[in-house]
This record gives structure tokens, sequence and C-alpha cells, in this order.
């Protein structure tokens, strides 16, 4: 099956949205620390404010939209998922585990027989 890319053309105004998002977080983490005085209520508010407004203003432009359209793809593509039973997943659960053990047994008697050959026969040290 052929896979063709789609090219969206940014114009000004999502330019414009996106660059207005960035200012608001900018504008909300200054404020957050320019109202420090104010109390935390006027600090946290600002912030609060200016992020969801910067939010608002990125999901107006044509990237938000795409980002929008991007999480309801994957929510489709995840229901589509066939889970498996809590019986299998607990069987799939025990062989890796099972498999983890043996291959840490193989790998240890693997060291200690090199370890045997290098260091007692070859070399003649002993511990």
């Amino acid at each position: 099956m052929a896979t063709t890319q789609v090219e969206t053309v940014s114009t000004g105004a999502d330019k414009a949205k996106v660059g207005a998002a960035i200012a608001l977080v900018i504008a909300a983490l200054a404020g957050f620390y320019l109202l420090a005085k104010q109390g935390q209520v006027a600090q946290w508010g600002a912030l609060v404010v200016g992020l969801v407004a910067a939010v608002a203003v990125f999901l107006t432009s044509e990237p938000g939209k795409e980002f929008i359209a991007f999480g309801r793809d994957s929510v489709k593509e995840v229901k589509k998922v066939v889970w498996p039973a809590r019986r299998e997943a607990i069987q799939m659960t025990a062989y890796v585990f099972g498999f983890v053990v043996l291959m840490a047994l193989f790998l240890w008697v693997t060291d200690k027989s090199l370890e045997w050959v290098f260091y007692d026969l070859i070399l003649g040290w002993k511990k």
C-alpha cells in the first residue's frame, strides 16, 4: 500500500498564532515571577490564565488542528488494539522471567567456565 504525505502550507496567520502562543507562555511565566509580591493567588492566576490562553491560541492554528487530529487518530488506533486477557499476560510475563533466569544462569556458567580455563588452566593463577 503506497502512502502519500500531504504537505500543508503554513500561512502567515498560522505563524502569527504560533508566535502569539509562544509570547503568551513567556508572558505567563514573566507574570508568575513579577507578581511574587502580590501573593500566590495572583501568581498562579497569571500563570494559569496565560497558559490557557496560549493553548487556546495554538489550537486555533493549523499545527494545533493537526495536533488534535493526530490525537483523535491515536485514540482510534488504540481502540483497535486487542489486549491480552489477564491469564495470557501472566503467562507471557512468566515466560519472560523464566527466559531471563535461564540466560542469567547460562551467562554465569559461561563466565565461570572461561574464568577457570583462562586463570587456572592457561595462566596457572590460583585464587
